[in-house]
């Protein structure tokens, strides 16, 4: 079978033909539909993860959608330790302990099912479940031009947002949002403070921050009384200066969010009806799909912010 490998910390996967080694005792094999690649993967094989890294080489990615070949299940996996301790998913066959297993239907795309693991939980449990987004409040999305971002918007949408602002830097990006949320606002640019007031007009009750950095310090002018920042990421920069008197002023709440920390029900819970979305056309998440023999190339994709990548077999 093909297997993309990770044979030095930092390095690009390479692909090779090798056998699936046999299954521990209770685990089963699962035959790959679609590996989905997150910048955590990009992470560990760095060997700057804080959870370490398999012994090298080791097959890469945390999640997948396939079939269990002794009974045909169709299946997303997650978890139980797949490209953090052990070899992942990144390979035309790899083997899983059960736990990791989420049964999902026949209908759902393949590309798409593997997609809504990682990236899109990121997007949607920070506003649904760690910021308890109610209706008619007004959401502010930092980073809304990434995966977990564009998820994030929608997920507010859909949560009954009143006025939902999407914030980027890639023009493409941005436009092709400005059907989902009320206002777009690009990063680039003078007076971005000014700019998000504006958007949000009455102030945001809720920000999703993917960005941290200079963003950060102008989306927090922008906000409400009592807002809640949900912290995700810091693509803008691992620094912002936070004004005392802001924080307090406004009453804020800056929580740091990581799906590890989420409960295992709750991300399989958000999973599917995510998946049940997508399916019936109410949530959107574009993937770039790249056979596992072209696994380099989806990985240079991952670490340029060139769409969601996801590998198949071939």
């Amino acid at each position: 079978m093909k297997a993309a490998l990770i044979t030095a910390p930092g390095a690009t996967p390479v692909v090779e033909e090798r056998d699936l080694p046999a299954p521990a005792e209770g685990e089963v094999t699962v035959e790959l539909e679609a590996a989905s690649l997150n910048p955590v993967d990009l992470a560990i094989a760095s060997g700057g993860f804080y959870a370490g890294h398999p012994p090298m080489p080791y097959v890469p990615a945390i999640e997948a959608v396939g079939r269990v070949e002794d009974d045909g299940r169709r299946v997303f996996v997650m978890g139980g330790g797949l490209g953090v301790v052990r070899d992942g998913t990144a390979a035309e066959r790899f083997n899983a302990p059960p736990a990791a297993l989420v049964d999902i239907g026949d209908d759902a795309d393949a590309a798409t099912a593997a997609a809504l693991g990682t990236a899109a939980l990121a997007g949607w449990i920070p506003i649904t479940w760690a910021a308890r987004l109610q209706p008619g409040e007004t959401a502010l999305v930092l980073g809304a031009t990434g995966a977990a971002g564009s998820i994030a918007v929608q997920a507010a949408r859909i949560a009954g947002a009143a006025r939902v602002v999407a914030v980027g830097r890639n023009p493409e990006r941005l436009a092709a949002l400005e059907g989902m949320a009320d206002a777009v606002v690009s990063t680039a640019g003078d007076d971005l403070a000014g700019r998000l007031q504006a958007a949000c007009e009455g102030g945001a009750d809720v920000v999703f921050d993917a960005l941290w950095g200079a963003p950060l310090e102008a989306a927090l002018t922008a906000t409400a009384l009592g807002a809640r920042v949900i912290h995700v990421g810091q693509s803008a920069g691992g620094v912002a200066t936070v004004v005392s008197g802001l924080v307090r002023g406004k009453q804020l709440t800056i929580r740091g969010y990581s799906n590890f920390g989420v409960p295992r029900d709750e991300l399989v819970a958000t999973y599917l009806k995510m998946v049940d979305l997508a399916t019936a056309g109410d949530l959107t998440f574009p993937v770039v799909t790249t056979p596992i023999s072209d696994a380099a190339s989806a990985w240079s994709g991952v670490a340029s912010g060139n769409g969601k990548q996801v590998l198949i077999p071939g």
